[in-house]
């Protein structure tokens, strides 16, 4: 069977591509052996499971208890009349973002908005920094998801 260059071209560039798919097939197999606990795709999702059960904590603590958290707000918003509405919806806005976080859909998106909102809080409270400097290690998981991703 004599083959002219364009079917040379092609049955080469399909064998490429079935070693391609094999190999692709052999590193999945390992996903989370011993072999493969270096890989960028185990940080990934260490990383978004840490911000989703930190969010995931939040909403739900002040949901069950918004007088206990009504504290962290900015003071010009906690003695605000609806301040309780306020921590309700920053509260589903949490347990969204986790949700998000959790689905692996769109996920640099969602590390950005956590980046955002973990930033924003400890940029809205200068005066409570003993307690939000926690926030910023955590804007900082965000962001090296963010650029994981």
């Amino acid at each position: 069977m004599i083959l002219n260059m364009y079917d040379r071209n092609r049955l080469y560039n399909r064998l490429v591509y079935k070693m391609q798919t094999i190999k692709h097939m052999r590193y999945n197999r390992y996903m989370f052996t011993s072999k493969s606990l270096n890989k960028p795709y185990v940080s990934q999702i260490l990383l978004r499971l840490g911000l989703a059960f930190v969010f995931a904590y939040a909403g739900v603590g002040s949901l069950r208890d918004p007088n206990e958290w009504i504290g962290y707000l900015p003071h010009f918003l906690a003695a605000a009349s609806y301040a309780h509405v306020l921590i309700k919806v920053f509260a589903l806005t949490e347990l969204g973002l986790a949700t998000w976080l959790l689905s692996g859909k769109f996920v640099r998106y969602a590390a950005a908005a956590s980046a955002l909102m973990l930033g924003g809080i400890v940029l809205a409270n200068p005066a409570d920094l003993i307690i939000t400097f926690r926030d910023v290690g955590l804007a900082c998981m965000a962001l090296a998801l963010v650029f994981a991703v």
